[in-house]
């Protein structure tokens, strides 16, 4: 049983080297152990902070983010309707504009037309008046080639100018 009982003067010793042991490290290093324990906990209770305040951040640049693709969304629309307000408003102007000059080169045919069957009509009257003047003439000569004819002629004239 001697194994179990430590001689008195090995548990002297043992115990006055704890003791230096203990004091040794009482006094330098236990302050170092205290401090860098202190400063863990600070920097480990700083990151917690940090990591929630980055939570917090990263969920309102989230929501910005939603807020600013349903404003982006919302301003697609409205510019696709501008653009398509645009587009009918322009395509519109364009019709207008083509009815306007198809209906001035409709009407200009039409005063040309009507120019132009004037200026045949005209011809037309002049045409017949010269051949109506070309078939007098000739019935004219061929019925004053006979004196008889010629002179009843002239004196049928004369009476009409003459007053009566």
């Amino acid at each position: 049983m001697e194994l179990f009982r430590p001689d008195t003067g090995l548990a002297f010793w043992m115990i006055l080297v704890f003791g230096i042991v203990f004091f040794v490290l009482w006094k330098y290093a236990w302050p170092f152990i205290i401090k860098a324990i202190g400063e863990r906990e600070r920097y480990i209770s700083e990151s917690i902070t940090a990591a929630d305040e980055a939570q917090v951040r990263l969920q309102e640049i989230e929501r910005e983010r939603i807020e600013l693709l349903a404003k982006a969304r919302e301003e697609q629309i409205q510019i696709l309707q501008e653009g398509k307000i645009i587009r009918d408003k322009t395509v519109n102007e364009a019709k207008q504009i083509a009815r306007e000059e198809a209906e001035k080169i409709v009407e200009e045919a039409r005063r040309t037309i009507v120019k132009e069957r004037e200026e045949l009509k005209e011809e037309v009257r002049r045409e017949v008046i010269e051949m109506s003047v070309e078939i007098a003439g000739k019935v004219l000569r061929r019925e004053l080639s006979d004196k008889a004819v010629r002179d009843g002629l002239l004196i049928s004239l004369i009476d009409e100018i003459e007053p009566k």
